[in-house]
């Protein structure tokens, strides 16, 4: 079979997390998703090889998210089928100051404008440098990526909390729905 690969950047400051203890972490990545990962410590730079694209792309995805921030065990949630990883880049506000209001806005005070994200949408929601990632079910990170646009664009807190109590309200009546159908099919 034919070998794949994928290069990632790594902040320097995300490697060690990337490794984990005496390598524990990346070789459960590799073991996972049948790939082979090299490290340049010097450059940050992560090589991904491996024979299957699918489980390439998706080793590729799980690199990237703890490298903006998340928790291993986060970024592992992306092996399942319906899970995806998105990123939101805050590169468009030239100013600092921009940039930490805006982060500022997405965190809220002591945490609560994402915890609320994230209790809404079940999704993980990370804040690293100059992006905003999301890792959820597919159909639930659309949610929270919303929410998190409506905050950089200004949106009041209460009405981005109105709008994701909706949403959530919305979410579980179709889920509901959706478990009903299957009831029925069975």
């Amino acid at each position: 079979m034919a070998e794949f690969a994928y290069e990632v950047k790594v902040p320097k400051n995300r490697l060690a997390v990337l490794i984990g203890t005496k390598g524990e972490i990346k070789r459960r990545i590799e073991k996972q998703t049948s790939t082979t990962i090299i490290i340049n410590s010097k450059e940050g730079d992560v090589k991904v090889t491996g024979e299957d694209p699918l489980s390439l792309y998706c080793t590729k995805d799980i690199i990237k998210a703890i490298a903006r921030g998340f928790n291993p065990d986060v970024a592992l949630l992306l092996l399942k089928q319906d899970y995806c990883f998105d990123i939101i880049s805050l590169h468009d506000f030239e100013k600092n100051s921009q940039i930490q209001r805006i982060r500022g806005r997405i965190i809220g005070k002591e945490g609560k404008s994402r915890r609320l994200i994230e209790q809404h949408t079940e999704c993980y929601v990370s804040v690293f440098g100059k992006t905003i990632s999301v890792i959820g079910r597919t159909e639930h990170v659309f949610y929270a990526k919303k929410a998190i646009e409506m905050l950089i664009k200004g949106s009041q807190h209460s009405t981005v909390y109105r709008w994701l109590e909706k949403m959530r309200r919305n979410m579980i009546q179709k889920e509901f729905e959706d478990d009903f159908k299957n009831h029925l099919r069975d």
